[in-house]
């Protein structure tokens, strides 16, 4: 997420650590050594004079510099301050040193994290993509050096399960990161002894690699599943390396790795850390959450299964309306709502998802900025595509089909793809609007009192407006 003016509090304590990458001296008017890390167990090291009012705009131009980045992708990346609690993306006028001393604050406020996880927390500073970066822009791209850092991030995303994938988009990634990391001349027995060694994890992600545990687990085999594995990789692999006469370039490898990174919908989002109620089956289930992570983009907003490794629902901007509300008593939470077309029995209903979280806030405001920024950003370029709308149009075609909705959310893509959402396994409100006052549906009468439906608590509608609902 990025700090704005309204989620980041003023500096309120002088008595605060300096934290994290940023050096804590009490003398901060000398040069002091800064750590900028990166994606792929590097950093930057800086020395730094006057670290306590240095801006990322002057960080950036010397991180820049160091590796080596071209003018023309200078907002290609942005810094970030992290750590396992919590993700900020920073503005150009902020201030590291700063944000470091209100950290604890910052968590308080966005997190639900304990107060001995708080007080150990300590934040890192990180160079990696801005996520209002355009990917359209990111296709022309052409220089290995931005490349390779964007891809290096890419994996990571891959590789943790926070870009969920199907089996064909983490076998086609994983041989592309072999061919990046050893070339693309490896025969059979140089090719096993590589991955042996490495670990499978280090190509396909941990929870692919590790398995699902259990019975079924056990009774297969690890090697014998792992060795399906390494054979799936191994065939692909070949592909690469037989698809040209030469073997390819970087730069290639590395634009077919990012433009396959690009089918997935949440790539290059921001993420947030959020809870859904679970569909109530039965007395024992009343009451329990999911833990979900919701990416917000430039193209809309996906809310992702943290413990499946799969999308629950996806949206773009055009599709749905939102609201935050805060806590009415001690003990609520802060919720996001997300209200969105859907169907009840054959009837056209609205539904609503509720996203228990603290970051709520951050959001929506999340949000609001991306639905203005590509409303502006496609108003600008409309005169430009007037002689080009039958063929977007017929892109646009593909891009529904591909995306499992056309102009209006209807049929869902085939449900073995962890791309396409599961509106059936969401415990969302239902109801229709008829102008004048808001019905909520009932639920159907089950066949067993024990399986019924229970009541959903009452709630403050989403108040739907013209600004909200634009693409």
């Amino acid at each position: 997420m990025e700090g704005d003016d309204c989620s980041i509090p003023p500096d309120s304590s002088d008595d605060h650590s300096q934290r994290g990458s940023v050096a804590s001296s009490a003398t901060l008017s000398r040069a002091q050594d800064v750590l900028i890390y990166l994606f792929g167990d590097s950093a930057v090291h800086l020395t730094v004079e006057g670290l306590s009012s240095v801006t990322v705009q002057e960080l950036g131009r010397s991180v820049r510099e160091a590796l080596n980045v071209p003018e023309s992708a200078q907002d290609v990346f942005a810094f970030w301050l992290c750590s396992p609690l919590l993700d900020l993306q920073l503005k150009a006028r902020h201030q590291p040193y700063k944000l470091c001393r209100q950290w604890q604050d910052l968590l308080y406020r966005f997190t639900l994290a304990s107060e001995e996880d708080i007080s150990q927390d300590e934040p890192y500073l990180q160079f990696r993509r801005n996520v209002f970066y355009p990917k359209s822009k990111e296709l022309q791209l052409d220089d290995e050096g931005v490349l390779r850092l964007l891809y290096e991030e890419a994996r990571s995303n891959i590789l943790t399960g926070r870009y969920p994938c199907d089996p064909e988009h983490w076998t086609d990634l994983g041989a592309l990161s072999l061919a990046l990391d050893e070339g693309t001349g490896l025969d059979d027995a140089q090719f096993t002894t590589t991955v042996r060694e490495k670990k499978l994890s280090s190509f396909v992600p941990a929870h692919v690699a590790m398995g699902s545990g259990g019975l079924f687990s056990t009774l297969r085999g690890k090697s014998s599943r792992q060795a399906g594995l390494e054979q799936n990789l191994l065939e692909a692999y070949r592909k690469i390396s037989t698809s040209a006469g030469n073997a390819p370039e970087p730069t290639q490898l590395l634009h077919q790795y990012l433009n396959t990174c690009h089918t997935l919908p949440y790539y290059g989002c921001a993420f947030f850390m959020g809870e859904i109620d679970k569909p109530v089956q039965g007395i024992l289930q009343r009451g329990k959450r999911k833990a979900v992570n919701v990416g917000i983009c430039l193209d809309g907003v996906y809310v992702m299964d943290v413990k499946e490794k799969h999308v629950l629902l996806g949206l773009r901007f055009n599709e749905l309306s939102w609201d935050h509300s805060y806590p009415e008593e001690e003990g609520d939470s802060h919720i996001l709502w997300l209200e969105f077309d859907g169907e009840e029995d054959g009837t056209p209903v609205n539904k609503l998802l509720k996203i228990y979280s603290k970051q709520a806030e951050l959001m929506s405001g999340f949000i609001e900025f991306c639905v203005e920024l590509k409303s502006a950003s496609e108003g600008g370029a409309a005169a430009e595509m007037d002689g080009e709308m039958s063929s977007q149009q017929s892109a646009g075609q593909d891009g529904s089909s591909r995306n499992g909705r056309g102009g209006r959310r209807g049929m869902l893509r085939r449900q073995s793809s962890v791309l396409c959402s599961r509106v059936h396994s969401l415990n969302t409100i239902s109801y229709v609007d008829n102008g004048k006052e808001i019905k909520r549906l009932k639920p159907k009468r089950a066949a067993s009192f024990f399986a019924r439906q229970p009541s959903t608590a009452a709630y403050s509608a989403v108040q739907v407006t013209e600004s909200l609902e634009q693409g």
